[in-house]
């Protein structure tokens, strides 16, 4: 019986023209990582289930895939990189030290709705600061975000900032304080539902009168310059020690952000960014693109000072941020950043004498050690046909070399592009060799 081949829906193959962005993506975001002082961790897809449940919120609770194990024990698939990392640092914190700077590049797992951008599974790119309260983290967070969207070619994005202190000072004013975790994670449907249904499921879930939730939002409406918002909300929160905290970190982050010759157009004091996550305490972040906003927030996170305290009594907050990879790879193909290829390599050697193999093997091994990625045709098959292979895996480049040219040391650079050829030398040095194919790829 033949059985069909197909995926689940939420979960996709990633054939070499999306893997090849991705990977390139990855690899810019690990050097960023890293030029911070961030170091690589892992840890497993499998936790225990009392490890995740109740750590995000009643909803990534019921998107969780959990089950039994073959010994019976209750387990989970981790929804996000945070949580396991607070478990980690529990569990290691003796060997690691504080602070510690980790960042996690891996796969986490949602049964969530699919829509564009959104998968059941899909890959974050987290970088976080565990065991400091200290501003220079919440600084150095967007510092981070900054510095990785601008790596991966961004100019035209905005880093929305809040803090959670804000509005649990407001709450504290309104006397809501107790009901702060839903009448937040309505707060934070603000940009899709609007204010009446949010202000309507205030009432409803979190019993606030229509004044309560008409002040919680008027709140998160406020408009202006940063320095016009912060003014607005010092005096709408005075005499509240939590809100004005939250209101001199923003500041700081603010000034020493643009201290570091930041444009301040990349980040914007949102006060209705809220953050669905339970476990956020202080500053947060939203990144969302200029060019394309529709598609959501693309790097997201915040400070989470409490978190760990679940798995030990020693004190272990923590700050970071993660990057939407998926997301952020679809708005790039949409955008038109991503240049469609089924290759990494720079240029295919064609194979077309068969009895020069050795040459051509020659030919490709002496590019690669000039830092030229190089793939051979296999098979000494019609041009015709070479060609058409070269042009479907997307190369750019190709070398041509019957016996003639082998033997007076020279081959034809053909630009599959433009359709034009060079002829070039291959005896002795090569650099020339190199540097046309070089300018051809650049070009």
């Amino acid at each position: 019986m033949m059985i069909e081949p197909r995926t689940l829906k939420g979960f996709r193959d990633y054939l070499p023209a999306a893997m090849i962005p991705r990977e390139w993506l990855i690899e810019k975001a690990r050097q960023v990582y890293r030029s911070y002082g961030f170091s690589p961790i892992d840890t497993p897809a499998l936790e225990y289930r009392e490890i995740l449940e109740g750590k995000g919120s009643d909803e990534t609770d019921r998107q969780m895939y959990r089950f039994e194990d073959h010994g019976g024990r209750k387990v989970g698939m981790r929804f996000d990189l945070t949580v396991p990392l607070a478990r980690f640092a529990a569990q290691h914190i003796g060997q690691i030290g504080t602070p510690f700077k980790r960042y996690h590049i891996a796969t986490v797992w949602r049964g969530e709705n699919t829509q564009r951008g959104r998968y059941r599974e899909f890959m974050q790119c987290d970088f976080d600061t565990i065991g400091t309260r200290s501003a220079v983290a919440d600084i150095e967070t967007a510092l981070v975000i900054v510095d990785l969207f601008r790596t991966l070619g961004f100019e035209d994005f905005t880093i929305r900032i809040n803090n959670r202190m804000v509005l649990t000072g407001l709450l504290e004013k309104l006397d809501l304080i107790e009901k702060s975790t839903v009448v937040l994670r309505a707060l934070d449907k603000l940009p899709k539902i609007g204010r009446d249904k949010v202000a309507q499921e205030m009432i409803t879930t979190a019993g606030a009168s229509q004044q309560q939730a008409s002040d919680v939002i008027s709140l998160a409406e406020l408009k202006g310059s940063n320095d016009e918002v912060l003014l607005q909300l010092e005096q709408l929160l005075i005499g509240n020690e939590t809100g004005q905290a939250g209101i001199a970190r923003l500041r700081q982050v603010l000034e020493a952000v643009a201290a570091t010759g930041v444009p301040r157009q990349f980040l914007q004091l949102d006060v209705s960014i809220a953050r669905g996550l339970d476990y956020y305490t202080g500053v947060i972040f939203e990144t969302f693109l200029g060019s394309l906003p529709s598609i959501g927030s693309v790097c997201s996170g915040g400070r989470y000072d409490n978190l760990a305290e679940l798995f030990t009594r020693q004190e272990l907050p923590g700050i970071g941020a993660s990057l939407g990879l998926d997301r952020l790879l679809a708005a790039m193909e949409e955008l038109g950043m991503i240049e469609a290829t089924n290759t990494p390599a720079d240029v295919m050697v064609v194979f077309f004498d068969k009895d020069r193999l050795y040459d051509y093997l020659q030919i490709a091994q002496r590019l690669r050690t000039a830092g030229l990625a190089v793939e051979v045709y296999p098979e000494p098959k019609k041009l015709g046909q070479q060609l058409k292979y070269a042009d479907r895996r997307g190369f750019r480049t190709v070398i041509i070399a019957g016996s003639n040219e082998l033997e007076t040391g020279t081959c034809q650079i053909k630009d599959l592009k433009t359709s034009k050829s060079v002829e070039v030398e291959l005896g002795g040095n090569i650099a020339d060799t190199v540097e046309t194919i070089k300018k051809i790829l650049n070009s």
